[in-house]
Formats: structure tokens, sequence, C-alpha cells
């Protein structure tokens, strides 16, 4: 039997900036896994504040993470709430077709028919487009009110 060498490389602690992706194609999975996350919480009927108590997070955080706000939710938090929710997270690794330009890709795929199905009756709510493809938009300010005072 042929024994290759391998030469491993001790990783930075981010996966995406390892293999040469751009800090958006990490947004990406990061918001298509926040929004798994969010059709888990909702089919499950949990209030932010039992969620919280699952994910061992204060329920504003859960609030950021439903609403698309996610610095300081790094990928692998991400993946540990998916767990703490009861999902197991498959990482498959496959070569790219070899005339392609393109570095590589990353995505989030459903196994699950029940995730699935949620999936596309989010995307039905969504106008036909995929929850994943939904901007997400920044949280508005609310102006000051001169009466009231700062908050």
């Amino acid at each position: 039997m042929l024994k290759a060498d391998i030469t491993v490389e001790r990783s930075s602690g981010n996966v995406f900036e390892d293999i040469g992706l751009a800090p958006s194609a990490e947004l990406l999975v990061k918001s298509e896994i926040a929004v798994r996350i969010a059709v888990i919480i909702e089919k499950r009927g949990l209030t932010q504040a039992k969620a919280a108590e699952i994910l061992g997070i204060d329920q504003p955080s859960v609030s950021d993470l439903v609403r698309g706000r996610l610095r300081g939710f790094s990928s692998d938090r991400l993946f540990r709430f998916l767990n703490a929710l009861g999902q197991d997270v498959k990482i498959v690794i496959v070569p790219r077709p070899p005339h392609s330009r393109r570095i590589g890709h990353l995505r989030v795929v459903d196994d699950h028919p029940r995730v699935a199905a949620a999936g596309a009756r989010a995307k039905k709510l969504l106008g036909g487009r995929h929850p994943s493809r939904r901007p997400f938009k920044p949280a508005k300010r609310m102006k000051r009110n001169p009466i009231a005072g700062p908050r």
C-alpha cells in the first residue's frame, strides 16, 4: 500500500480565511445559518427568553441573532447553537471542477426534509426569494426625543 505525505498547516482560527474566501462569503454562510436557527426557534414555538436559555446567551442576543445582526457571532458559535437546538452539523469538502476559475464556494444545505420545507415556506413568505438571500437590514435608529432626554 502506498502512503502519501500529507502536509498540515495550523489554522488561523478562521476556516474561511484559511481557504482564501472573501469575508462576504463568510457573512453569507453566517446569514444562512442564522436563518436556519431562526426557523428552528419559530417552528418550536420558543420564546426568545427560552431560546436564550437553551443557547446559553441572553435574550437581547437572541433578538439580534433572529434579526440578522450577526456581529459578535462567529460561525463556530452558530454551529454550537445548532447543536444546542438538537441539530447535527456536517461540513462536506469536495474538490471544485478542474477548469473552474473561482476559488471555491460555501453553501448551507438542508439535509432534513422538515427544515427544507420550513425554508421553502419562508421563501414563499419572502415573495419567492430564498430566506438566505433576504438582505438583512441594519436596525433603524430612533430619533432622540429632546423632551425625554438621552436613553
